[in-house]
């Protein structure tokens, strides 16, 4: 571990002497190595200290181009120092990781800038490593255009060797396959029906090893929301079982795009279910020598197991647009599920006796007793007030695969996150709903808090035009097309098309190949390759386009490789289970569940465009309502950035 970047005083407060070295750093440091320090950053800065200082949490909402990254970044790395416990920087997704961890990045900056040694490292999500056992699969199946031996070729050597590793080092990532698209990715991927705990290859998976090397950061561990919230979800099992947390004890958090940690608790505090997944664990027992009782028991929660899921198959709906079918909770279904929940209760206490008997073994009988619980827990939230439970039933190869997720989430992170006494970061460009986070942390189960806001330094109304263009509504997708070319021959691509859903990214590249003026200009989708290889190809060749669903926030490419932000359609929430669950819940679903999160999220992809004081654009909106809802014209007017008004 570095010492303090500064002289340390034991009889002075730590925060203040931090508080002192980063307004050295702001007024003396970077500008002296040819940064613009802001005035916006600064007070951002000095906000922080008070969060550090008193371990609170704060939500800090500064517009592009303020620096956030490196205010909150100072503050993280001094702390981990003093408290000699990493901080956690916790992303929305992995495309925001590469974005902060790359050489260019501003880890890298404050390394190079103020001398310091930073010691950063990755906490990855697991379905960012390759499974071995899943490739495995696939070169046995072969049936695919992919050379999955080459890839197994690939690996290192210690991977299928048996003597004792002399040597690690970082393998399987999915930067590493840059050549796969997301469904070729996906069939060597770990995956949340993988059971990691009786591989007998998890001691030399990269997924694995990649954990125990991120573990001993010093600094700073970067991960995704979602591995966050899996690792608080997972934190009590994990220490049942014997093993680690996924994170080591930390000294403060910081949830960059803040405002979209809601979603990702939902889904990380959830449950999937497959019936072949539930069968092949609790046959494991039958492996050993049970007494006849239990074995009965296995054999009925497995018949009674295929009876729920056929159930659970009979009783949902249709969703427009989506693969997800909502759950119809029915006497009927609640009763099978009742049924299954009783035997897997009785297995359980079969299981306390068995385990006194010594007949079991005792890593698997753990492993089992795990699942168990987790598998109650999710289905008892059917015993619950509906509107307690979200859940949905989508196809699988293995059959109908079960999701389950509370409600709410704000009991659970306010006891398993928010009563920690560390500093908490919010950080994001939009976060308040009409200059309040109350809305925000209402939603996050947050009582006290700090918070500040401030603008963006840019001069948004001389650097950015917004244009909501018109066409025939009766021409349909045509006329749309029209307009989407018509603009991408004007900025001479240098475009990022940003879709609401995948099925519209998917439309607009079937289309792409058949417009003549398109000839010649490349193309970038979301899925085609990795996604930070795409944004590099992207940045690197000016006149390009490139098309995603997920870039909403976080891509940063200053300069003329990106002139024109295309919004495909106005990013209204999907139709799917988990938003018609929060449109029940309100009296009014269209004004305090859709509009707040489509301004949210186009004031985001809005933010793509104007990375620098040089930078200058256009952004397109296409959405259809702008003409058709006069209240969503002045909606999205309302959101554009000061000065900038909405033209033809």
């Amino acid at each position: 571990m570095e010492s303090y970047p500064f002289s340390y005083d034991p009889g002075t407060p730590f925060i203040q002497q931090a508080a002192d070295w980063v307004a050295d750093v702001f007024y003396e440091l970077l500008p002296e190595a040819g940064f613009e320090v802001r005035d916006e950053q600064i007070y951002m800065a000095f906000q922080l200290e008070k969060a550090f200082a008193d371990k609170q949490i704060i939500f800090a909402e500064a517009g592009v181009g303020t620096g956030k990254t490196l205010a909150y970044l100072l503050y993280a790395v001094c702390y981990a120092r003093y408290t000699r416990k990493p901080a956690v920087i916790a992303c929305a997704d992995e495309s925001l990781i590469e974005q902060l961890v790359k050489p260019e990045g501003d880890i890298a900056k404050l390394a190079r800038h103020l001398d310091l040694i930073i010691d950063a490292r990755l906490g990855k999500s697991p379905d960012q490593y390759l499974c071995l056992k899943k490739l495995d699969l696939a070169r046995m199946e072969a049936n695919s255009d992919i050379n999955w031996e080459e890839i197994a070729a690939g690996l290192p050597g210690f991977v299928n060797s048996s003597a004792p590793m002399q040597a690690f080092h970082a393998y399987g990532d999915r930067r590493d396959y840059p050549q796969l698209n997301d469904e070729q990715w996906n069939t060597i991927n770990w995956d949340p029906f993988q059971d990691c705990f009786t591989c007998d290859r998890r001691h030399r998976c990269g997924q694995t090893l990649s954990r125990d090397y991120y573990r001993r950061a010093a600094d700073i561990i970067i991960c995704s929301h979602d591995y966050y919230l899996e690792h608080v979800w997972t934190y009590e099992g994990r220490k049942r079982e014997g093993q680690l947390p996924l994170l080591p004890e930390h000294s403060s958090v910081v949830f960059d795009e803040g405002h979209l940690l809601e979603s990702a608790a939902m889904k990380a505090f959830g449950y999937k279910m497959k019936h072949t997944t539930f069968e092949g664990l609790i046959t494991r027992l039958l492996q050993n020598e049970i007494r006849e009782s239990l074995a009965v028991l296995i054999d009925e929660a497995i018949v009674q197991s295929e009876v729920m899921f056929d159930a659970f198959g009979q009783s949902n709906l249709h969703v427009a647009g989506s693969d997800r079918r909502e759950i119809v909770l029915t006497g009927a279904l609640l009763s099978e599920v009742r049924r299954f929940r009783d035997i897997i209760s009785a297995i359980e206490e079969e299981l306390v006796f068995e385990g006194e008997l010594y007949t079991l073994d005792h890593y698997q009988l753990r492993i089992v007793e795990e699942h168990m619980e987790m598998l109650q827990k999710a289905l008892l939230l059917f015993e619950q007030p509906e509107s307690s439970v979200i859940s949905w039933v989508e196809d699988s190869p293995e059959g109908l695969m079960l999701s389950v997720m509370p409600g709410t989430v704000k009991e659970m992170l306010k006891n398993q996150v928010f009563h920690l006494r560390m500093p908490v970061v919010f950080s994001s460009a939009t976060m308040a709903v009409e200059r309040s986070f109350r809305y925000l942390a209402d939603s996050l189960g947050i009582e006290s808090f700090l918070s500040f806001s401030v603008d963006s330094p840019y001069a948004y109304q001389e650097q950015m035009e917004v244009l909501a263009p018109q066409w025939p509504l009766a021409d349909g997708f045509d006329g749309k097309m029209k307009e989407a070319v018509r603009f991408l021959q004007q900025t001479g691509g240098r475009a990022l098309i940003l879709f609401p859903t995948r099925e519209e990214l998917l439309q607009f590249k079937e289309r792409t190949g058949l417009e003549p003026m398109l000839k010649g200009m490349s193309f970038y989708y979301e899925g085609d390759r990795e996604i930070s290889h795409l944004i590099s190809a992207f940045q690197q060749e000016e006149e390009s386009v490139l098309c995603a669903v997920s870039l909403w926030e976080g891509l940063d490419i200053p300069g003329p490789s990106l002139m024109n932000v295309m919004i495909w359609s106005l990013p209204f929430p999907p139709l799917d289970p988990v938003f018609n669950a929060r449109r029940k819940a309100v009296d009014d679903p269209f004004q305090e569940v859709d509009m707040p999160y489509m301004l949210l999220r186009l004031r985001q992809g809005i933010g793509r465009l104007i990375r620098s004081r040089d930078d200058s654009g256009i952004v397109v909106l296409m959405g259809e309502e702008l003409r058709t809802q006069p209240e969503v014209r002045e909606k999205v007017r309302s959101v554009l950035p000061k000065g900038v008004e909405l033209k033809p």
